[in-house]
């Protein structure tokens, strides 16, 4: 069967660009293309989408409550196409805690040519959104008080950053430190997790797959949520009890050895695993500084990337962990993990929170 899809946009050219690029897909079906909310709902009422590509800002009601309305009447899956702004980043961060999967940027100038180059990143974003799991997002209660590459270019593995363990990094200090990788539905699986670390627990290292622009007011965001100081990483910051590190999209993150502290370090450097940052950077850089004082945790996401770097983390006497199939929007991530024998344990995302929780830096 194909993916129905509807586009709401309130620019004309950028609904015929959205429709033209999703229809030359064979598996995608393109509904229609709406102006704004109000005529979206219309035509719902005579087919419902499998899924929506949905811009923000919009005349009569904009794409946020619209977003709301639909998560609250029947849970679908929404990619939100969003501006490269600060101003856009806030509104589609708030648009991914309502329950939204995914995001695609788009500039305010040469919009149609940036448009036509991301059309496979875009319909693969549609198949993945089409898998997700809502009734996972549902669940994902906040507590009280991509880069892709083009399918084109070869896919490239943590060696191109930094080499594999050697096997004599593995010694041990009083310092422990987390390391987290997610994909898709992990902007919601974080904004369930941190807030519930205490402010005691060990440093934190997360990758998030998520545009440039964006990682800054997610950190931000998060910040305003967790009793740990949260905040997009920097090179030389410390990994310090209490405290989480961002990885800035389009950046990857890795954790280094200064004596007998954790620090950051921030650098370009080349797709990995088709992505940047790259779970599978970090959770390599970990496993050659940290070994057995660290550990390791892998959740929803789409894809495979993590499944290598947590392996190497298991080999090298790190405790992993991987979010279970039922709590996790897309059990991609995960499920790479399993299969790649470098999980100890599987846990729901509740589980996790508290086993975390539980851990003393």
């Amino acid at each position: 069967m194909s993916i129905a899809v509807l586009i709401v946009d309130d620019s004309a050219v950028v609904r015929e660009i959205l429709s033209q690029m999703l229809s030359t897909a064979p598996d995608i079906e393109v509904l229609g293309a709406s102006p704004d909310p109000i005529f979206a709902m219309n035509r719902m009422k005579m087919r419902w989408p499998d899924v929506i590509v949905l811009d923000i800002e919009m005349p009569r009601m904009d794409g946020l409550t619209f977003l709301r309305k639909i998560m609250e009447e029947r849970p679908t899956p929404v990619i939100i196409c969003s501006s490269l702004t600060e101003q856009g980043a806030r509104i589609t961060l708030d648009a991914m805690s309502a329950g939204a999967v995914a995001v695609i940027t788009k500039p305010t100038i040469n919009l149609k040519s940036f448009l036509q180059n991301a059309s496979k990143d875009l319909v693969q974003e549609v198949r993945n959104a089409a898998g997700a799991r809502m009734g996972a997002l549902k669940r994902m209660a906040r507590p009280a008080g991509h880069e892709a590459g083009g399918g084109i270019a070869p896919k490239l593995t943590a060696d191109v950053v930094l080499e594999a363990p050697s096997g004599l990094e593995k010694y041990r200090t009083t310092e422990k430190i987390i390391a987290i990788g997610t994909s898709t539905g992990g902007t919601q699986a974080l904004e369930y997790l941190l807030p519930r670390l205490p402010a005691t627990c060990p440093g934190v290292a997360v990758v998030q797959h998520m545009p440039e622009r964006f990682t800054a007011s997610f950190a931000s965001r998060l910040n305003g949520l967790c009793r740990v100081e949260v905040r997009e990483a920097r090179s030389g910051d410390r990994l310090t009890p209490g405290m989480a590190l961002i990885a800035p999209g389009g950046r990857h993150l890795l954790v280094k050895r200064s004596g007998a502290q954790y620090v950051a370090e921030v650098k370009d450097g080349p797709l990995v695993s088709r992505h940047r940052p790259s779970v599978d950077v970090l959770f390599r850089s970990v496993a050659v500084c940290a070994g057995g004082n660290a550990l390791g945790v892998i959740m929803t996401g789409m894809g495979d990337d993590g499944a290598r770097g947590m392996r190497e983390m298991h080999d090298a006497g790190a405790r992993t962990i991987a979010q279970d199939e039922e709590s996790c929007v897309v059990f991609g991530m995960p499920a790479e993990a399993i299969n790649h024998g470098g999980v100890d344990e599987v846990m729901s995302l509740e589980r996790i929170a508290h086993t975390l929780a539980g851990i003393r830096g």
